[in-house]
């Protein structure tokens, strides 16, 4: 009588060959196995490796994720590496926009550009081209992640220019008369804002131990966290950290002061500015503003550039112009203007 023959590891009873691989865990933790058969092992580990290559190695990126749960997933990846405004942003965008929507329950695997294109046109009814672009961008980043070959080709509503005021020498020599005397705390903090630049956050952020003589040492920021609580963290970026110097009159003004120099929380401070600016009459700006105002001036008079982004703490030199060129182009062309009349007047 013939002999049996041995079975070897991993051989089914047709004499093929078959293993198992773990293909993702879903979002109640299941564990979903993807199965590879074959007429030899080596046949199946050839098969196994083809796979891994195909998918590169991304661990559950073909999860049974909806899309609020990627979006979600991503952000919470970028947990310890994104300030908590950012963040909070973010958490605010996908509750309010793609949980719950139709494309926030579509399946990564079932997902098709013209669910990402519908839910964009329905955004775009009634809301502003900027929310759509960085909602958009948000979804893009968290099934980028998961789905690297996701081929993103939608079209965006298209970008509307900021109609952004840029406040004058003499609207801001008018607001500082308003508040020199009624309000020194808002006094201080226009002066290290539009003659600084610093921003609101790293002005509320900013203590005695930061001034040095003429010398401003700005390094850190005062923001609210995911759960809005004021929180002390480091500056917006890296070239965000700086040191200023400041004319005499600015520095008299923030001296004799223990601690925080301004003691209001960020948002107080915007609201109290807003309602002072209102009470003034006459043109209607915010207290993010007075940067405008520094980057346009100082341009005007001639200063490099590379002087502006490091005064103001921009990252780089296409961050400053794409944020600032409108109020810039504002003052040049005003500039433009006083010299063309004065050549007018030679003329004649």
């Amino acid at each position: 009588m013939a002999r049996k023959k041995e079975k070897k590891k991993g051989q089914l009873p047709s004499g093929s060959f078959r293993k198992n691989r773990l293909d993702y865990i879903d979002a109640a933790g299941k564990k979903h196995w993807k199965s590879f058969t074959g007429r030899s092992m080596e046949e199946v580990d050839y098969m196994i490796m083809q796979w891994k290559l195909s998918r590169g190695q991304e661990p559950d990126h073909r999860g049974d994720l909806t899309v609020s749960e990627a979006v979600l997933r991503y952000i919470e990846s970028k947990a310890h590496v994104l300030s908590p405004s950012t963040l909070k942003a973010y958490h605010s965008l996908r509750e309010n926009h793609i949980d719950g929507s139709p494309l926030g329950a579509v399946y990564l695997n079932d997902l098709t550009i013209k669910d990402v294109q519908i839910w964009i046109s329905d955004l775009s009814m009634d809301h502003s081209p900027k929310s759509v672009r960085n909602m958009a961008a948000l979804v893009r980043s968290s099934v980028e992640m998961f789905l690297p070959d996701f081929k993103w080709k939608v079209t965006l509503p298209q970008a509307v220019p900021s109609n952004l005021y840029c406040p004058s020498d003499d609207d801001v020599k008018r607001l500082l008369d308003e508040i020199r005397e009624k309000d020194p705390e808002m006094y201080r903090a226009v002066l290290l804002a539009a003659f600084g630049p610093m921003r609101r956050s790293e002005i509320c952020a900013l203590t005695s131990d930061d001034i040095h003589g003429n010398m401003v040492t700005v390094s850190k920021a005062l923001v609210y966290d995911e759960v809005g609580a004021l929180t002390v963290k480091t500056t917006k970026t890296v070239s965000s950290n700086r040191v200023i110097e400041y004319p005499d009159f600015v520095i008299e003004a923030v001296s004799g002061i223990d601690g925080r120099i301004i003691t209001s929380a960020p948002d107080v401070l915007s609201n109290r500015f807003k309602r002072t600016v209102k009470r003034l009459g006459g043109p209607q700006f915010r207290f993010h503003d007075l940067r405008h105002y520094a980057a346009s001036i100082m341009h005007a008079i001639g200063v490099p550039d590379q002087y502006i982004m490091q005064r103001g703490g921009w990252a780089t030199d296409v961050v400053m112009k794409r944020v600032y060129r409108n109020v810039i182009d504002i003052e040049q062309k005003k500039q433009t203007k006083i010299i063309n009349n004065h050549f007018r007047e030679l003329s004649v």
